[in-house]
């Protein structure tokens, strides 16, 4: 495809991705869970754990988004009777569009990611915006310390509210708690009316 049509079918998208702020939209993430447990044990009880470098304000407003998905998935918030520790970790990362004109390619006809020098993300201020964000949640098993279930999931995308977007990621990753298929899986999120 040459790029004038790339560009074309990139704004088409864009165009989309900003209507869908308004409609709801449907969220695609791409999970892996990791779990030894079969069934969820009595109490279903949890509380936060935080490491060093957590000790911010923004962990308890990630905490806040993930708590509705552990809640989904069975387990209560309880800080004084915990059975299982539960920590969670967050990233967004401002990354270049699929659709923008600053690729590169190579001699295969591959895109090459473009190198930016100077400053941060090396983004010019008329490319459409594009984040990449992860979440994390693993779950202990308390007083022993051994961790029961891990998961992860990742989106890419246009959204711009990360409130909506991080908890519709957690509702991703869990699920399937406690037991959730192995390998990775394509979680699709409805953010939104819809």
């Amino acid at each position: 495809m040459n790029r004038l049509v790339l560009r074309l079918l990139g704004s088409v998208l864009i165009l989309g991705a900003l209507s869908a702020c308004t409609n709801g939209y449907l969220l695609d993430n791409d999970v892996q869970s990791f779990s030894s447990l079969t069934a969820l044990p009595a109490p279903p009880t949890y509380r936060f754990e935080r490491l060093p470098s957590q000790q911010q304000p923004a962990q308890a407003q990630l905490e806040a988004m993930a708590d509705a998905a552990l809640h989904d998935a069975g387990l209560r918030r309880d800080d004084a009777n915990p059975h299982y520790s539960v920590q969670v970790s967050g990233d967004i990362h401002r990354i270049l569009s699929p659709w923008s004109s600053n690729w590169r390619y190579g001699a295969w006809g591959g895109p090459l990611r473009h190198h930016f020098g100077i400053g941060g993300t090396g983004l010019s201020g008329n490319e459409p915006y594009w984040y990449r964000r992860d979440v994390a949640v693993i779950v202990r098993e308390m007083p022993s310390n051994k961790v029961v279930f891990e998961t992860h999931a990742v989106n890419d995308g246009p959204w711009v509210d990360d409130q909506a977007v991080f908890t519709a990621m957690f509702k991703a990753a869990m699920q399937g708690f406690p037991a959730p298929p192995p390998g990775h899986r394509l979680v699709n999120i409805q953010v939104g009316a819809g």
